[in-house]
């Protein structure tokens, strides 16, 4: 049946009482009498169902009396014959203050129903003091003043930025152009002015304030000011006009001093003065202070010291609570939310902006307003469960249904059946498809950090890749806007930025990935670095990553300045080398063993910050495998021809001799020279090998010259033949053959410690083993004859002696410093027998522990 028809009792009570007659709209009986009489009541704290009911039953007669607020002037459509305004005064900030005039004309505006009246009445009421304002403003001969006055400064910023004004004298040329100045010169008491002052006074106040407006804007790098007085706008003033914000709040903007938190910078946006229209009603503390501290339901992330009781601690509750998903039932509030949304999401762009074209400090707080921006845009914590809120055809109410089924995350959502997600929001197919198609072409980003091998004391180089890996889905369906970026933010523990870059997904999608070397300054903090991918809409999109830096630190040990140098001592007796390392501008070369190191003042500090620094590099790098090349001499020998490997042939030396055990000291060096020239040996090396040898002369000997033919040098002997042929060499040489093993049950540390020993005592060493190692042999062959009265004639040449040290030491010491120190100046022959002295060295325990065996 149709309201209209019914009588207003019998719709009352058939519509009414279901949902005006409660307890939270209707307060006493006599209350709810009156809506039965057809008289109702409307504001903002009526349920929206209710205050839609009160609407519709007073737009169709049923209620003929409504009694309002100041709604009306807030745009609600109901139209009246009859509108009585029944004061002009309002409460606001704890005083009475007249109604605007906007606002009188919006409420008398309801008068009048142009599809049933041609006519209507207005009545306002109001004290005798202000009768003639409304009396001049009904029939239209209100004076129009200027507000430019109030905002000047915001307005001259925005002319600066479009360039109509670049220095002073267009500033007061343009203020002479506006409305301000022609009411002025009427009306300066309305302004501030005296009454007075005639026109060039005015104008000199109106030119007082213009300036006065320009210093402000100079004040905080608004605006750039030479001394020309030419004027230039900045980035910050730019994003000022672009946003729209107010001086007060720039001003604000300014004091960040870059360490802020997340809670600071929500306290700073309700703060800011374009929310400072936001009142705070009685009837709303309590709804406040329930979402500040209340033990039985979900609160608001950051709790607010004390109770609710001014507009910026309103403002700063219901931010956090729409951000933390929490209910708001009451309709003013959730006005109220509505408008300090659509207020602050430009604020927060803003600030994240100001704070990135600032200078490369406060790290924290320029990631927190990047991070409170997207916060803004989905309504969500950067950290919320309610992940699926932000896509299509989802609301409260069904995200958090998923959420209660632990679906909290994109990754989740997109690994759950179709058909299991549509029970879970209780919906029909294809609704789950279509919720998982949205997740899948979402944009899904991976951020690879790896630190490249140029680096110093103070400086490092980084390599960050951002890579798309749908990138391939994306081409055919996007679920985000073309406007969608993403920002790499890399932070350092000195709370500096290293790089800030915004990465749009157009560029992306082109080519898939986006790579940068960034180079990293030393700080004296930390060496970790804070690596951060921030989406511009979406909430479960970012990336976040740690990543230690490895420095040098040759700093800490003798390095003093720019200039200073440090020496390594050179162990082999050859020619120097020199290394140098550019290290924060030091040099370190290799030379004499004479020139010490220099050494900060602060040793111990210096060489515990070393091993600290190599003990993390050790854990973060992975174990290095660690092979052993072992060798083994065959008992075949091979047949080599020798003339291949000469430059040019020569005729062999004559062959050495031993006649009977004699020894003679060497006195010069030419015949080693000529036999090592036949192998092709450099000019240089062999001087180097003759001065090498005259340092070590009493420590080398030479036998004489023998008609032999062939030296053998027991079971792995050298062996050199002649053919008829004079110009043919063969040499007879042992077999080797190399293995890799891990095994080192063999390792014998006392011969890798003799390898940094003099050169002539570990020649005097090799000597003595030598004729143990013959003495033994013969021992072996003739057994119970002295070792020290063998009558073989074999004879040891250079080439001999060689490779048996090699055979016993070329495991452990470097080849090359054995072939330098025994090659060209060692000779030896078999020994005739033991002197008394070496043979109580060869019965000394010691001695036999060097060899890895035992004295039996």
């Amino acid at each position: 049946m149709c309201p209209d028809v019914l009588s207003p009792a019998v719709y009352l009570q058939y519509e009414v009482p279901k949902s005006l007659l409660t307890r939270n709209v209707v307060f006493c009986v006599s209350c709810a009498d009156l809506v039965l009489l057809g008289i109702g009541f409307h504001h903002a704290g009526l349920g929206l169902s209710d205050r839609k009911l009160v609407e519709e039953a007073f737009t169709h007669g049923v209620l003929s009396v409504l009694f309002t607020t100041r709604t009306l002037a807030m745009g609600v459509n109901l139209p009246a014959h009859l509108v009585v305004i029944k004061s002009t005064m309002q409460y606001v900030a704890g005083s009475c203050e007249e109604y605007s005039e906007a606002d009188i004309l919006q409420m008398i505006g309801r008068a009048g129903r142009p599809q049933f009246d041609t006519s209507a009445t207005a009545v306002i009421m109001t004290k005798v003091q202000t009768r003639d304002k409304y009396m001049k403003l009904m029939n239209g001969m209100e004076v129009i003043e200027s507000s430019l006055h109030g905002h000047l400064v915001e307005h001259l910023n925005a002319e600066i930025v479009l360039q109509t004004i670049s220095d002073v004298n267009m500033a007061l040329d343009w203020i002479r152009s506006t409305f301000l100045y022609i009411r002025a010169l009427k009306n300066p008491t309305h302004y501030g002015f005296t009454a007075d002052f005639d026109k060039h006074g005015i104008e000199a106040q109106l030119q007082e304030l213009c300036l006065k407006n320009l210093n402000s804007l100079s004040s905080i790098d608004l605006i750039s000011m030479d001394e020309d007085i030419n004027i230039k706008p900045t980035e910050a003033g730019r994003l000022m006009a672009r946003y729209c914000v107010a001086f007060d709040t720039m001003k604000q903007f300014s004091k960040v001093d870059g360490s802020e938190s997340l809670s600071d910078l929500v306290e700073l946006v309700s703060k800011s003065k374009e929310l400072s229209e936001i009142q705070l009603r009685v009837n709303e503390k309590r709804s406040l202070n329930s979402f500040n501290k209340d033990k039985n339901r979900t609160t608001i992330r950051f709790p607010l010291n004390g109770k609710i009781k001014s507009s910026e601690m309103k403002v700063n509750c219901l931010i956090q609570a729409q951000l933390g998903c929490i209910s708001i039932q009451d309709f003013g509030l959730s006005q109220d939310t509505a408008k300090i949304f659509r207020i602050g999401l430009r604020i927060s762009k803003c600030l994240s902006e100001f704070l990135s074209q600032r200078s490369k400090t406060g790290f924290t707080a320029l990631l927190n307003s990047i991070i409170l921006a997207k916060c803004f845009q989905s309504k969500l914590w950067e950290n919320s469960p309610y992940v699926s809120k932000q896509l299509e055809k989802i609301g409260q109410t069904l995200s958090t249904a998923m959420v209660n089924a632990g679906l909290t995350t994109f990754t989740k959502i997109e690994q759950i059946n179709p058909r299991e997600l549509e029970l879970i929001v209780n919906r029909h197919p294809p609704f789950g498809n279509q919720i998982r198609e949205s997740v899948l072409h979402l944009p899904k980003y991976e951020v690879c950090v790896e630190q490249l091998p140029r680096y110093n004391s103070s400086s490092a180089e980084i390599f960050v890749k951002v890579i798309l890996t749908n990138q391939t889905q994306l081409q055919s369906k996007r679920t985000s806007p073309d406007r969608h970026f993403v920002s790499l933010l890399i932070g350092n523990a000195d709370n500096s930025v290293v790089c800030l870059h915004k990465l749009t997904d157009l560029i992306l999608l082109k080519c898939g990935t986006w790579s940068k070397k960034i180079e990293v300054t030393r700080t004296s903090k930390g060496d970790e670095l804070s690596v951060n991918l921030i989406s511009s809409q979406y909430v479960g999109l970012d990336v976040q990553q740690r990543l230690m830096v490895h420095y040098t630190t040759l700093k800490g040990f003798g390095v003093q300045g720019h200039s200073d140098s440090c020496t390594i001592a050179d162990a082999h007796p050859g020619p120097k080398q020199q290394l140098s390392a550019s290290a924060s501008g030091s040099a370190v070369q290799v030379g004499s063993q004479n020139q010490a190191w220099k050494r900060p003042a602060d040793r111990e500090s210096s060489f515990s910050s070393y091993l600290s620094d190599l003990k993390s590099r050790s854990d973060a790098l992975a174990q290095t495998p660690v092979k052993r090349l072992k060798m083994k001499l065959e008992e075949q020998p091979l047949l080599v021809s020798m003339q291949k490997f000469a430059f040019k042939p020569k005729p062999a030396p004559r062959p050495l001799s031993c006649h009977d055990g004699s020894w003679i000291k060497a006195s010069d060096t030419q015949q080693t020279a000529e036999s090592d020239e036949g192998f092709g040996f450099h000019e240089d090396e062999r001087r180097w090998k003759a001065e090498t040898a005259s340092r070590l002369s009493h420590s080398s000997w030479m036998i004489p010259g023998t008609n032999s033919r062939c030296l053998s040098s027991g079971q792995n002997r050298i062996s050199t033949c002649h053919s008829q042929n004079q110009n043919d060499v063969f040499l007879q040489i042992p077999a080797v053959t190399f293995d890799l093993g891990n095994e080192w049950d063999d390792f014998d540390d006392e011969k890798l410690l003799r390898a940094s020993e003099d050169p002539r005592a570990e020649a005097q060493w090799l000597q003595t083993e030598l004729r143990v190692s013959e003495a033994k042999r013969l021992q072996q062959a003739v057994p119970g004859e002295a070792p020290g009265k063998a009558g073989c004639a074999t004879s040891w040449s250079a080439s001999s002696s060689r490779n048996a040290f090699l055979s016993c030491r070329g495991q452990l010491v470097s080849q090359q410093k054995e072939v330098s120190v025994f090659e060209s100046y060692v000779q030896l022959t078999q020994p005739a027998g033991l002197t008394q002295t070496e043979r109580r060295e060869v019965s000394s325990p010691a001695f036999w522990s060097r060899r890895g065996g035992s004295s039996d």
